[in-house]
């Protein structure tokens, strides 16, 4: 069981009207600052931060991980507005936003990136160097060594399923091959687009001979899965389970944990499997828009989900934080969470930044042609 061990090694944004985003005094002290230090420390931060009174995210859903307690959480600390938009957002359309929005008020602050996302953005220097105050306990395979990203919260590739219309919930990528599975399996997002659902190609992959260096087999399921009808092209999102759209949805494990919860007063009974034949963990990012408009809120966001207030909250929604193992050696994870997480066996890999990077691209070349 790995659940309380570690991890250790995914909206559209339309363009934005509003005026340029000021980045002159204390906004563009802010903006090139590297740590806390650089303020002149934590209570100079929140100070800086509260003075700019707001922060602007896109895709963080507020069923995802727990986010919806995070955002309350800062804001009720420090009397920040988190100013949400397009929560249902994937990694792709985050980028896309940094991009677009360039110099403008409704630009990104903070991004919350699959892994190959957050790669590809710092090579293109999008991203502001900042390294939070917990820096040091964050492993070094889980961070970019400049600080323009770091790892966050992980979890498993899991089949979520409704087992008041599923007789008998599949526990394996195999299993989902029967014909009793028929227009009944989803993903969460386009894989080309969304970290959640690129790591279920991944794990399919895995599953079916593949490897981190060769992705092709998972392609090759879901076609297969595509060919038998059992593939359905609805996207499942908390809506889609609830109302029964997506009876059968891959997706990380903290987020059908999550469901299971969430809907077991409104009848639904979501069970959560890890497949044994794909077994397949992976973590996200976190990074600040070297553009942020709110510079030094960006900044003290990153130190709130990087203490441990907030990495137990991630821990919460079922989400393995990247400083669990450093909070479970000092005393500060919280066990009742802890003890929740979703059973595992085995010991998770990691995929190299050069493996991520052809899977990638190999998705994006053959994922829609596959699935036609």
């Amino acid at each position: 069981m790995l659940g309380a061990a570690v991890l250790t090694t995914a909206t559209a944004c339309g363009a934005a009207p509003e005026g340029a985003a000021g980045a002159d005094g204390d906004g563009a002290k802010a903006a090139t600052a590297a740590s806390a230090k650089d303020f002149g420390g934590m209570d100079a931060l929140v100070e800086a931060a509260k003075r700019e009174g707001a922060l602007h995210v896109i895709a963080l859903p507020p069923d995802w991980a727990n986010y919806g307690e995070l955002i309350k959480t800062f804001e009720t600390t420090y009397g920040i507005e988190i100013e949400s938009e397009n929560p249902d957002a994937a990694s792709a359309d985050e980028i896309a936003a940094v991009k677009s929005r360039k110099g403008q008020k409704r630009a990104p602050d903070v991004l919350d990136l699959g892994i190959a996302f957050a790669r590809s953005g710092a090579e293109e220097g999008l991203f502001a160097p900042y390294k939070v105050e917990a820096w040091d306990k964050i492993p070094a395979a889980q961070k970019d060594e400049a600080g323009r990203w770091y790892n966050d919260y992980g979890g498993y590739v899991s089949i979520g399923c409704d087992a008041k219309r599923i007789p008998n919930c599949p526990k394996t990528f195999a299993d989902l091959l029967e014909p009793e599975y028929k227009g009944k399996v989803a993903l969460n997002g386009n894989p080309t687009k969304s970290g959640s659902a690129f790591g279920g190609v991944y794990a399919a992959a895995l599953a079916n001979k593949g490897s981190f260096a060769d992705i092709q087999p998972g392609i090759d399921f879901f076609g297969k899965l595509k060919k038998s009808g059992n593939f359905i092209p609805v996207e499942s999102t908390p809506a889609t389970v609830e109302k029964g759209e997506t009876p059968i949805s891959i997706d990380w494990d903290y987020l059908n944990a999550g469901y299971a919860d969430q809907f077991k007063d409104k009848g639904v009974d979501w069970q959560v499997a890890v497949p044994t034949d794909g077994v397949y963990a992976q973590f996200y990012s976190q990074a600040i828009n070297k553009d942020a408009p709110h510079p030094a809120a960006a900044r003290l966001w990153m130190e709130y989900l990087y203490s441990a207030e907030g990495q137990n909250l991630w821990l919460k929604g079922y989400a393995r934080p990247v400083l669990l193992p450093a909070m479970t050696a000092d005393g500060t994870a919280d066990k009742a969470f802890v003890a929740k997480l979703p059973a595992v066996t085995g010991t998770p890999a990691f995929p190299a930044s050069a493996e991520l990077d052809k899977a990638k691209a190999t998705l994006a070349e053959k994922w829609d042609k596959a699935l036609s």
